[in-house]
């Protein structure tokens, strides 16, 4: 069984790129531990195509080679947060609602034409950060269509911000699972990578 990882630093998380079997740092080594505790006598392959700093436009444009090209039985994807994030600085162009929408449906359709995997689709979060409360309501929508395109297109979908906050309920740390609200700290990290591994245990016992 093959797993690919997909999306930008919060997947890449240091990951040396150089080996796509080396995962980082990030959720991806958590599910991937969780993973191979609840499964230790099945063979599964482990592959991070995590780029930092990419936004839905970019994870299209690397799809094949990145994912497609891997033939396999898993594409986890989580994205959109840098499209919002570049609407508040940086160099690049900026991307709508609406680009972000027509790129990951496009993202979709490849994958379900062009493979036999099944999709995990994670939602984007922004957790506590004073600087990016501004932030929220564009997040909120990008949540929205993501949902929407899980609807359609996933297997299996992970409700990451709705999780977070759940979870920050009862933690009087605002800041437990992530300093900048974006970025995973190892209590974030192991947070998804424990949901992702209860979330695709279906998955990989349909496919044994």
């Amino acid at each position: 069984m093959k797993i690919v990882f997909q999306g930008d630093s919060i997947t890449d998380a240091g990951r040396d790129k150089r080996n796509y079997h080396d995962l980082g740092m990030g959720y991806p080594k958590f599910a991937a531990e969780n993973i191979r505790a609840d499964f230790p006598d099945t063979e599964i392959e482990f592959i991070n195509f995590g780029i930092s700093g990419n936004r839905t436009d970019q994870l299209f444009d690397r799809l094949y080679p990145d994912a497609i090209a891997f033939d396999p039985d898993i594409v986890s994807i989580l994205i959109g947060i840098n499209d919002v994030w570049h609407r508040h600085g940086g160099t690049q162009i900026a991307t709508t609602d609406a680009q972000v929408a027509t790129n990951y449906r496009a993202i979709l359709e490849r994958l379900k034409n062009e493979t036999h995997a099944k999709i995990v689709m994670l939602a984007p979060f922004l957790l506590d950060d004073e600087a990016k409360e501004s932030w929220r309501g564009e997040v909120d929508r990008i949540i929205a269509i993501v949902r929407e395109l899980a609807d359609e297109f996933a297997d299996v979908y992970i409700p990451l911000d709705e999780l977070f906050a759940e979870a920050l309920k009862t933690q009087p740390e605002p800041k437990f699972y992530s300093a900048d609200g974006v970025h995973p700290n190892d209590n974030g990290r192991a947070f998804i990578g424990k949901h992702y591994a209860e979330a695709v245990k279906n998955l990989i016992e349909a496919a044994k």
